[in-house]
């Protein structure tokens, strides 16, 4: 079936059920950002694969709510489809709901698949929709229907890490969950979100493409915890461990049923993280508490063993990050090369890294005017052959078990003009102000968002995402509560966590330029004003100096950038061979 096609059957099933509008939001029963390929929905109707958006089809128009990272990309894949891209103006909301209300009559029905949209979407499709008079059904699976060839859920083994990878006991983890839920007076909680799952029982699969966690719901008391796990996904050694830390194991398919019959007088369900189906399976009698998954908070701390293992980690994908640059440079213009090409072999040096798993997400290689897509992913047919002139945006990372990595370089291929130089130099100009930022206990991540902008904001450029995200310990390259964006998010930046920090800059149809580092929140000294805090960097891979305007930075950031490539250099020259320090020391010396 063309995606006409399936746009057209699924007209026909809303038109034999009376729907005039369909939801499909860009999600599954566990509200993950990237998701198994049977839940990859809007991709199968609409063709458009982006990690973010919403689909909503009436039976005279189909759009694409997606966000400024996704435009050109959405223009693109939408060509021909029947769908057309509707720009969000905020990153995340539902926009939608607004467009629905103004476009249909009071006593229409509007219809959703509960397992495929968040609580959190399903209460703003509601409230925004009841009150004039529209109906909506969250119940309403349209898509199994017609997709006949909708594939399996994933098979592949889970496994147990150990506490010396993890720094923390999963007796320990959930102890700690039961203390909050304790002084909350809450009774239970019921966990959806797969890395939540992963981090408090210790636990790590392959059943989301580069995201180490398995399909799998928890509910936890104070007497008992449940892991809701596919038969076989565990050994009989990790189901023993798992019994013996207190932990019973039921089939992942038992989930549903089991909510229906909670006996708990309350439970916690996070409503960002809980898909509406398992919300409107809990029983009227049940107090039900929507807040954010303890878990979420308290693994976006990393504890001291975890912070050093991630440090080793980071020197090994330097390590890799080397390798790949320096090939690349003596490759490019002797053999054909291309975006694909070079995604793979990034790979292969990783790969050849200890503890190495998988990359975290499928690498950004945008040459040329393709840098400028934020979220660029190679085609066979956009893929672009190198040229030994212009710039080369690489963002990438890697899946260690003591680790997730996640890192974004622009490099010159030849031939830069000079607009690509300043922009380039004005986008590390952010980079080096968010990293050198000394800030007050308690600041949040819209301070240094802001912070990170301004050397942009002051030459009248900006980008239209976020400035960085918090990521996992060997878990997703995106994880929360903390961001750095504009969203006046009231998450506090605390000591232990590890964020990005990725300004860019996008000229369409000429060239994009991102520069992003992993950091980590620490103490700074105190004075008679308060407590302070300050960034460690943790990326080790250089900088290009080649693309640098020296005029257009302060000697604070030329000290910053000096430092930072020596520190590069010192880290990774012992593990190379003489000819590989040798061309690093020319990347990295002093501007």
């Amino acid at each position: 079936m063309s995606h006409l096609e399936r746009l057209g059957k699924i007209r026909s099933a809303m038109s034999s059920q009376g729907i005039d509008a369909y939801i499909i939001p860009s999600s599954d029963p566990h509200i993950s950002e990237y998701l198994p390929d049977r839940y990859k929905c809007i991709a199968w109707v609409s063709g458009f694969t982006g990690s973010a958006g919403t689909l909503v089809i009436t039976p005279d128009f189909a759009g694409l709510w997606t966000d400024a990272r996704y435009f050109v990309q959405a223009n693109e894949q939408l060509e021909g489809t029947g769908f057309e891209l509707v720009k969000l103006k905020t990153q995340g909301a539902a926009e939608y709901a607004d467009w629905l209300g103004e476009k249909l009559p009071q006593g229409a029905q509007v219809a959703f698949d509960g397992n495929l949209a968040s609580l959190l979407v399903a209460q703003t499709v509601k409230n925004t929709l009841k009150p004039l008079g529209i109906n909506v059904n969250g119940h309403v699976d349209l898509l199994s229907a017609i997709w006949n060839d909708r594939p399996a859920l994933p098979q592949v083994k889970a496994y147990l890490l150990d506490e010396t990878i993890t720094g923390q006991s999963t007796e320990s983890k959930l102890a700690a969950v039961r203390q909050i839920l304790a002084k909350s007076r809450t009774e239970s909680h019921f966990i959806s979100s797969l890395d939540d799952v992963a981090w408090l029982l210790n636990i790590r699969g392959q059943d989301v493409p580069c995201n180490p966690v398995v399909l799998s719901f928890v509910y936890l008391s104070q007497e008992k915890a449940i892991l809701f796990i596919a038969d076989g996904k565990l050994t009989s050694e990790d189901i023993l461990t798992l019994n013996n830390q207190g932990v019973e194991i039921a089939d992942y398919n038992e989930a549903f049923e089991f909510v229906k019959n909670i006996k708990a007088n309350s439970i916690l369900i996070d409503p960002k993280r809980t898909c509406f189906a398992i919300y409107d399976s809990i029983p009227s009698a049940v107090k039900i508490i929507e807040k954010i998954n303890p878990s979420t908070s308290l693994k976006a701390v990393k504890n001291d063993i975890e912070i050093e293992h991630i440090r080793q980690t980071m020197v090994n994908d330097g390590v890799a990050m080397t390798k790949f640059f320096k090939w690349l440079e003596e490759t490019i213009g002797q053999e054909e090369l291309s975006e694909i090409s070079i995604a793979k072999k990034l790979q292969e040096f990783r790969a050849e890294q200890e503890g190495f798993v998988d990359i975290s997400f499928n690498t950004i290689a945008g040459y040329l005017d393709h840098g400028a897509l934020p979220h660029y992913s190679a085609t066979d047919e956009s893929n672009y052959t190198l040229k030994p002139e212009g710039l080369l945006l690489v963002d990438s990372g890697g899946q260690y078990k003591t680790g997730t990595t996640d890192i974004t370089r622009v490099i010159s291929l030849g031939n830069i003009t000079q607009e690509e130089k300043d922009d380039y130099t004005i986008v590390l100009k952010g980079t080096i102000e968010g990293s050198q930022a000394i800030f007050p206990v308690g600041s949040k991540g819209y301070q240094i968002d802001a912070i990170t902008r301004r050397p942009m904001w002051a030459t009248l450029r900006n980008y239209g995402h976020g400035t960085g995200h918090g990521i996992g310990f060997f878990l997703n390259v995106h994880e929360g509560p903390h961001v750095f964006n504009p969203t006046p998010t009231d998450i506090a930046i605390e000591e232990g966590m590890i964020t990005s920090i990725e300004p860019g800059l996008y000229r369409e149809g000429k060239h994009g330029i991102r520069i992003e580092n992993l950091v980590l929140a620490k103490k700074h000294d105190n004075s008679i004003f308060g407590d302070f805090m300050h960034f460690e960097t943790l990326t080790i891979c250089y900088i290009d100096i080649n693309l640098v305007n020296k005029d257009l930075l302060g000697q604070e950031h030329i000290d910053w950038l000096n430092e930072y490539n020596q520190f590069v250099f010192d880290k990774l020259a012992p593990l190379l061979t003489t000819a590989e320090a040798s061309w690093l020391a020319n990347k990295t010396k002093a501007i």
